[in-house]
């Protein structure tokens, strides 16, 4: 398998050191890319964004049990760019067909920005976040109630947050790089590789394994010179690693559809949608993805009558 074989975002998985590690690797170029696209993001604002997108599917795929799991983590640190939303949906066998992973996600101002840091040049992703706040990660349970846990932001550099709310509220020893590299306005490359150590794993194990951590550097480095796979086989160097060859193809996608857009005008009481009509329609915009629906006059006078008033119908 050679990573040059893949024209979309996928994801890898693996074991090492005799099942003692797991790991879960995604190639989120293309991810991030539409994301940047669909929602005008700035440079900065791009790379907070994408860290928190890959990082929501690895989480999904870590934390949930089944195809379909839903993970949404929430970031908010108190910087210009507000709050960054993004969450992650596992793929696999649902309802007999096969569902690719997803992820979908927004900021709160997608256009802050910051110069690079002075200090070594890169991205001050922290700097845009803000770091006096906490990350809250909710996902939904096996009977459909959704849980939420949260810690205090430790470095708004997504990375190291995710990675400590794995160890402190899920009791998951980890190792987590997330990254985002922009070449010529577009992403070239961007992705995340998450390490998980299982019960029994040795110290030597671990010892090896931070030192192959510290050695790759960059992730975006590394797998702009090797690939996402030579990137987890750099990671596991030494361990007796065993990575599977089925990429899973993952995508930005959204849950959103004219009729949810439709049914959320129900929400305004009838002299709004009045106005709606009057000014010639009105346009409905998921903040989730920025996907735009416009609903004409005639449209919106319809979902009343068909509605009958009652929002929860729609």
């Amino acid at each position: 398998m050679t990573d040059s074989a893949y024209t979309q975002s996928y994801l890898l998985r693996g074991i090492a050191a005799q099942g003692t590690l797991r790991v879960v690797a995604m190639d989120g170029t293309q991810i991030v890319e539409e994301a940047r696209l669909r929602h005008n993001l700035s440079k900065t604002a791009t790379a907070a964004l994408g860290r928190s997108l890959i990082g929501a599917g690895l989480l999904a795929v870590v934390l949930g049990k089944n195809a379909g799991s839903r993970v949404a983590l929430r970031i908010q640190g108190g910087g210009p760019i507000g709050w960054v939303v993004a969450e992650g949906t596992a793929g696999g066998e649902v309802g007999g067909t096969y569902q690719p992973g997803s992820v979908r996600g927004y900021v709160h101002e997608p256009g802050a920005d910051l110069p690079p840091r002075e200090s070594d040049g890169k991205l001050d992703v922290s700097g845009v976040v803000g770091k006096e706040g906490e990350l809250a990660v909710t996902r939904l349970l096996d009977n459909a109630e959704p849980w939420t846990g949260s810690v205090e932001l430790v470095s708004g550099e997504i990375a190291e947050d995710i990675s400590t709310y794995l160890g402190r509220s899920e009791q998951i020893p980890n190792a987590l790089l997330l990254g985002v590299y922009e070449e010529g306005g577009r992403v070239a490359v961007s992705g995340g590789l998450l390490i998980q150590a299982m019960p029994g794993v040795s110290d030597e194990t671990l010892t090896r394994l931070e030192q192959n951590i510290a050695g790759i550097g960059l992730l975006t480095t590394s797998m702009r010179e090797v690939g996402l796979l030579g990137t987890v086989q750099r990671a596991l160097e030494g361990l007796e690693p065993q990575v599977s060859e089925d990429a899973e193809p993952w995508a930005f996608k959204c849950r959103c559809s004219r009729e949810r857009a439709a049914s959320s005008l129900m929400f305004f009481d009838e002299a709004e949608r009045q106005d709606m009509q009057n000014e010639g329609g009105q346009e409905v915009v998921c903040h989730w993805c920025n996907e735009k629906y416009f609903f004409q006059p005639e449209e919106i006078a319809g979902l009343e009558l068909e509605a009958g008033e009652n929002p929860a119908q729609a």
